[in-house]
C-alpha cells in the first residue's frame, strides 16, 4: 500500500477545533459590532516610549539587523543577569546561565527538547497554560496533570485566587520513576494565583528529593500584589533543579516581540541552549538590543513600580461590574487575567449553539452568548483543564484587562446586560 504523502502527523492531526478560533470565529459573526476583546492576553496600548526608542534606535544599527549569538546577544544577556541578580541573592553568569529565546514559549519547548526522551513524564498543574501540552509532546513526553481546587465558596463569594489549591499527596502520588520535570506557573495564569513560599518549599522539596527538573514559568514576575518567591530563591539544592523562564513581551507590552529568556545553572541551560539552536538559531536581533535597552533603563524610569500600580488599577476598575452584579470572582494575586463565577447566570432553554459550542461545557456556551448577545469577548477556561477535570471550572469565564480604561469600561458596560439572565 502506498502512503498518503500528505497525511499530517499524529501530533497536530485530529485535534478539535481551539479556543482561539472558535471565539474569533463568535466574535466575527456578532450582531454587537464592535466586539469589546477581554480574551487574549495581548496589550491593548503600547510599550513605554523609553522602550519604542530603544526599538527605533537598534533598528538603525547594522549590526542589530543581522545574526545575533544563538545564546543571545550579550547586552541583553548582561541587563537580564543584572537585574535578577538581586532577586537571586547572588551574581548571575550571563554567559552561563542564561539563554535567550524567540519568546518564552520557545524557550519551554527548547527545556523540553532538551532533557526530554520517549515516555518521559512531565507534571502539570491544571489549568495550564495550553502551549505547554504541545511542547512536552512533540519530543514524546508524556503529561501527567495535577489539578488545582478553586475555593470552596467560589462560587458564591468573592474569594482570593491564592485560596486555590494543590493537594500535595496527589502531586506526590503523580511521580514515578520517568518523571523528569515539573512545570510550576506564578503568578498562575488563568488563575492569578501566586504561589506562596511555603506551597514552593514544599513542592521543591519533593523534587529535591526525587531528582526532578522544575520548570519555573515566571513570565508575570513583575505583576504581582502580594508577596511574590521565586523558586530558585528557596535554597542551593532547589536552584540546581530550576530553571526559570521570562518574558520582555509581558515585562514591557510588547507580546509581538518574542522576546524571552532562561535563567538556570549551567548544567542545565546549555542543553536548553543546544536545543534553541536547533530550532530557531538565533531570536530577533534589534528587539533584543531594545529588550536590553529597556531593562538598563526601567529603574531610572520608577516603569516596574509604575507597571505594577497601573495594572492592579485595571484589575480593581474592572471588577467593580462584577461586585454590581453580585458574581463572585478570584481576585487576582498577579498578572492581568481575573477569573470570575457565572454559576448565577442563567442561559435561555432554548438558545441555539453551534454544535462545536453545544458539545463543549457550559463555559464555551457561557462565552459564546456574552460575544453573540453582549459583544464582550473572554476565553472559557476548560481549554486548560482536561475533559476529566474540565467540571471544576465550567461556570468560570477569564478576563483580560491588560487594555486601555476606555476599552475596560466599555467591556463593563455591556457586561451589566447580564443582570437580565441572574437568578
Amino acid at each position: 500500500m502506498i502512503q498518503d504523502p500528505f497525511k499530517p502527523a499524529a501530533r497536530v492531526a485530529g485535534q478539535r477545533q481551539d479556543v482561539w478560533s472558535i471565539v474569533n470565529e463568535a466574535a466575527q459573526a456578532s450582531p454587537v459590532q464592535p466586539i469589546v476583546n477581554m480574551g487574549q492576553g495581548f496589550f491593548g496600548y503600547n510599550p513605554p516610549e523609553f522602550v519604542l526608542d530603544a526599538a527605533r534606535d537598534a533598528l538603525s544599527k547594522v549590526e542589530c539587523n543581522q545574526y545575533s549569538p544563538t545564546k543571545g546577544r550579550p547586552r541583553l544577556k548582561k541587563a537580564i543577569a543584572d537585574a535578577y541578580s538581586p532577586f537571586f541573592g547572588r551574581t548571575i553568569d550571563p554567559e552561563k546561565e542564561v539563554t535567550i529565546t524567540t519568546g518564552a514559549n520557545e524557550g519551554m519547548l527548547s527545556a523540553f527538547m532538551g532533557f526530554l526522551e520517549q515516555g518521559d513524564e512531565v507534571i502539570v498543574f491544571e489549568p495550564f497554560f495550553d502551549q505547554y501540552i504541545s511542547n512536552i509532546e512533540m519530543p514524546g513526553g508524556k503529561v501527567v496533570y495535577v489539578p488545582l481546587h478553586p475555593p470552596k465558596d467560589g462560587a458564591t463569594k468573592t474569594t482570593s485566587a491564592g485560596e486555590w489549591s494543590l493537594d500535595l499527596k496527589a502531586l506526590e502520588s503523580a511521580i514515578t520513576d520517568r518523571t523528569r520535570m515539573i512545570v510550576l506557573n506564578s503568578p498562575h495564569n488563568p488563575i492569578g494565583k501566586v504561589f506562596s513560599k511555603d506551597e514552593l518549599q514544599a513542592i521543591g522539596d519533593l523534587c529535591v528529593k526525587h531528582n526532578i527538573i522544575i520548570l519555573s514559568d515566571e513570565v508575570y514576575d513583575r505583576l504581582y500584589y502580594v508577596p511574590f518567591t521565586r523558586m530558585a530563591t528557596l535554597s542551593p539544592e532547589v536552584a540546581k533543579l530550576t530553571l526559570t523562564v521570562g518574558s520582555g513581551g509581558k515585562n514591557f507590552y510588547a507580546t509581538g516581540w518574542r522576546v524571552g529568556w532562561l535563567i538556570g545553572p549551567e548544567h542545565l541551560i546549555k542543553y536548553v541552549s543546544a536545543a534553541h539552536t536547533r530550532i530557531c538559531y538565533s531570536s530577533v536581533s534589534p528587539l533584543q538590543e531594545a529588550t536590553a535597552v529597556a531593562f538598563e533603563q526601567a529603574d531610572a524610569h520608577g516603569f516596574w513600580d509604575e507597571s505594577k500600580k497601573e495594572m492592579k488599577a485595571k484589575v480593581d476598575r474592572f471588577t467593580e461590574v462584577f461586585r454590581e452584579l453580585d458574581l463572585p470572582y478570584s481576585d487576582p494575586e498577579g498578572g492581568y487575567f481575573v477569573l470570575v463565577n457565572l454559576a448565577k447566570v442563567k442561559l435561555p432553554e432554548d438558545y441555539d449553539f453551534p454544535p462545536h459550542v453545544a458539545s463543549r461545557p457550559r463555559d464555551f456556551k457561557l462565552c459564546w452568548f456574552c460575544i453573540k448577545e453582549l459583544g464582550v469577548a473572554a476565553i472559557p477556561p476548560t481549554e486548560f483543564f482536561t475533559d476529566k477535570n474540565a467540571h471544576i471550572v465550567e461556570d468560570w469565564l477569564r478576563f483580560a484587562v491588560c487594555k486601555d480604561d476606555e476599552v475596560l469600561d466599555r467591556a463593563k458596560e455591556r457586561l451589566r446586560g447580564l443582570k437580565n439572565y441572574i437568578q
